[in-house]
């Protein structure tokens, strides 16, 4: 057998071996990651709103880039400004994918979905010197409340029939309750705390705490189910070996 020969039966071994088969995709094939400014998940260096690769950091940026290098399947990693802008993105243009995201029963279809990536809690901040008390969501409609415009978190309180004032930022959420322009702030968990932080805002409460969904890479529809197979299986083996665990508490202890 020829030198040519014996090199391409190793190179067809090895992809075996790794489980990595890249016939089905088509040569150069890439696929676009967008993402926003939310911690401890995806941020941009000096909280920008628009990064490239290396300028991008958090745990699911971690978590992505070693899972796309263990699938053999190539990426390019933008952070852009607003959310609801590259949440369409990705709904209208092959071979985009958006994260992190909430996999809800009314995205179910519009997506192919990698993941879960984390867990998010929702929670209802107040001041540590607010009186208020709540025993269910709906009850926040009397009070001010404040929210990440497009978040799912959002959208479920006005579901709910609870008015909101909606930022195009979280983090300005954080700043409107500490000086008392509303009185409560829908955000995540550990998202609103690692933001807080961030910010400089202390003195906050968990007002009510609401178990919310698990977060994903969703992908385009036309994304090849051969991709997002072999994503699933790197980052099925990548929680196996414990690197999901590790790369989350590097944010937040």
């Amino acid at each position: 057998m020829s030198l040519k020969r014996l090199l391409a039966a190793a190179l067809a071994a090895g992809l075996l071996f790794s489980g990595v088969a890249s016939a089905a995709l088509p040569p150069g094939y890439k696929i676009q990651l967008l993402t926003e400014n939310y911690p401890p998940f995806n941020m941009a260096a000096g909280g920008k709103n628009f990064a490239r690769e290396e300028n991008l950091r958090g745990f699911a940026v971690d978590v992505l880039r070693e899972t796309f290098r263990r699938a053999g399947i190539a990426y390019e990693m933008t952070l852009r400004f607003p959310w609801t802008r590259i949440y369409q993105m990705a709904l209208d243009n092959p071979d985009h994918g958006v994260f992190v995201t909430v996999r809800t029963p009314e995205r179910e279809q519009q997506f192919k979905w990698v993941g879960p990536l984390a867990a998010d809690a929702w929670v209802l901040l107040a001041r540590a010197d607010s009186p208020i008390s709540l025993a269910r969501v709906e009850e926040a409609g009397q009070y001010r409340v404040g929210a990440y415009k497009g978040d799912v978190i959002a959208e479920e309180l006005k579901a709910k029939g609870v008015p909101l004032s909606e930022a195009l930022r979280d983090q300005e959420n954080a700043h409107k309750l500490q000086n008392g322009q509303i009185d409560l702030w829908a955000t995540g968990d550990p998202s609103g705390r690692y933001l807080a932080r961030q910010e400089g805002v202390g003195g906050l409460k968990t007002v009510l705490r609401v178990e919310g969904g698990q977060l994903f890479l969703a992908l385009n529809r036309q994304t090849p189910d051969e991709a997002v197979q072999r994503l699933q299986a790197a980052l099925d083996k990548l929680r196996a070996e414990g690197f999901l665990a590790k790369a989350m508490s590097a944010y937040l202890e």
